[in-house]
């Protein structure tokens, strides 16, 4: 036993209202293969995912070929936006900067990262937030299965050194929430994300702000 605990966040919906890079991104992706773009409730709902299996679930009549470069349109108008908006095309929630800086300040909590996003967009998106050695372990896409899967939760707490135990989840999705159940670790949902607050049934705590959030989290991870 290290005596460390382990605070692991979600990115989109839950550090970042990303919603309008995501919407054009994915208007871009569908636009690339002459096809109409799914509604804004319809993209919303699949955020968190990994970007292949997203689309793919947004176009299921489309082979993988297509599907694989709808992803690569995709992620060429998330680059172009993210360095052409900086910190105003994809914004912090209120709060979230001081509250992370705030528990990596603290000597028993680490930080980490687990996302649906590719290692390029993450790398893009901390860099523009300022976010950058916050995070002792960023867990993307690129790396593991699809979010339920518990893959990036697990390699997070083992790069880190914590039992799950000693770990929370943090995110805005019922996938965030059913990837922390499957990893054995507790999960926090946070109600001003992408998903409507009665579909994360299965966190142990739910939060409306960053301040109801830091307390869930030290309250989670005290001895």
């Amino acid at each position: 036993m290290t005596g460390l605990k382990l605070a692991i966040f979600d990115v989109d919906g839950t550090l970042v209202d990303s919603q309008a890079d995501i919407l054009a991104s994915m208007a871009t992706a569908f636009a690339s293969e002459g096809l109409a773009c799914p509604s804004r409730e319809a993209v919303l709902g699949i955020v968190g995912l990994s970007l292949e299996t997203a689309i793919a679930r947004l176009a299921p009549k489309q082979d993988a070929e297509t599907v694989g470069r709808m992803v690569d349109a995709y992620k060429d108008r998330y680059a172009a936006l993210r360095m052409a908006g900086g910190a105003e095309s994809s914004p912090l929630y209120p709060g979230m900067f001081d509250l992370l800086r705030r528990l990596h300040a603290r000597d028993e909590i680490l930080l980490g990262i687990a996302t649906g996003k590719s290692r390029r967009g993450l790398t893009a998106l901390m860099d523009s937030l300022d976010l950058k050695g916050l995070f002792i372990t960023t867990q993307v896409s690129d790396d593991h299965p699809s979010k339920p899967h518990p893959a990036m939760v697990l390699e997070a707490l083992k790069q880190a050194g914590v039992d799950a135990g000693d770990a929370v989840m943090i995110g805005d999705t019922t996938y965030d929430m059913d990837m922390a159940a499957n990893a054995g670790v507790r999960g926090i949902g946070v109600t001003w994300g992408y998903h409507q607050p009665e579909a994360l049934a299965g966190a142990e705590a739910l939060v409306h702000d960053a301040a109801a959030l830091e307390t869930a989290i030290l309250d989670l991870l005290k001895d």
